[in-house]
């Protein structure tokens, strides 16, 4: 009687489906890979850092086709670098943006990297080390560019994004050292950084500006936009020449913590739509 159970064929699929499943659910998982990642030996900045790159498909599908470059700081794979990357990858595949490759470079010391020189002793006491932008923008120019140049088929546009400190980086470079870059985009930037001297400059700065065209995007959160320092920034817009173009975007429905996202989907859409390009450099 039991010989007959165990052939008949309802108990051998039912075996067969138990061993399979058992089969599945030991099976190793592999890695899951989005993008790729390489180092950098700095001799600018003394160490090494990894750079994490994602290539939209416009890149991958083709053996010919060059793309722009969109820069990031914060972009460790525990930063910010996957959701911007999910950002470029749904606004390509949907036709809302234009495809570029993007670049993250991850921390090692952020706030050293991301603040430039200051006298406001609350400032200094942020991290053991403040005050390296300048030598961070050397090491994006000299060393990170010409190695992304290298490695990929890319364009002569570029263009960088950040929030928060990695923001004021980028209002700070679009300021001082506005050739580097196409495009900038900054999102709650800290110009309170140094008792607001880059909210003091920007009006001066900007409407001095007679280089290449240039673009700029900011956009604050409610817990900023009331600040005195983010009023004389904005203001400081006002005056930019026509090289500059530049966008303003409040978000009071956003807090300091939220709007990375949110604010980076309507940037990328306004300023990389598609058959819109920076001028050559």
């Amino acid at each position: 009687m039991h010989h007959l159970l165990f052939r008949s064929p309802l108990i051998l699929l039912l075996l067969s489906v138990i061993g399979s499943l058992a089969a599945y659910a030991q099976a190793p998982a592999a890695p899951l890979a989005m993008g790729q990642t390489f180092t950098l030996e700095s001799a600018t900045l003394g160490e090494t850092r990894r750079i994490n790159v994602y290539l939209p498909a416009a890149y991958t599908d083709s053996a010919t086709s060059r793309l722009p470059v969109l820069y990031m700081p914060d972009g460790g794979m525990a930063e910010d670098f996957l959701h911007v990357a999910g950002l470029v990858q749904v606004g390509t595949g949907n036709g809302t943006m234009r495809p570029f490759i993007l670049v993250g470079i991850e921390n090692t010391a952020r706030r050293r990297d991301m603040t430039g020189p200051t006298t406001n002793a609350e400032d200094l006491k942020i991290a053991p080390r403040v005050g390296g932008s300048a030598a961070f923008r050397k090491f994006i120019r000299t060393e990170l560019m010409p190695a992304i140049r290298q490695r990929y088929r890319t364009t002569q546009e570029t263009a960088i994004v950040g929030e928060s400190l990695a923001g004021l980086f980028v209002v700070e470079t679009c300021l001082l050292e506005p050739d580097l870059f196409d495009t900038y985009i900054a999102f709650d930037p800290s110009v309170w950084w140094n008792n607001g001297s880059l909210a003091e400059q920007a009006g001066s700065r900007l409407s001095s500006y007679t280089g290449p065209a240039k673009t700029l995007y900011v956009a604050f959160s409610k817990d900023a936009l009331g600040a005195p320092t983010t009023r004389r920034f904005t203001a400081g817009l006002k005056s930019a020449r026509p090289a500059l173009t530049w966008h303003y975007k409040a978000m009071p429905e956003e807090t300091h913590a939220t709007i990375y996202h949110p604010a980076a989907l309507q940037a990328f859409r306004l300023v990389f739509k598609p058959g819109k390009t920076a001028a050559a450099k």
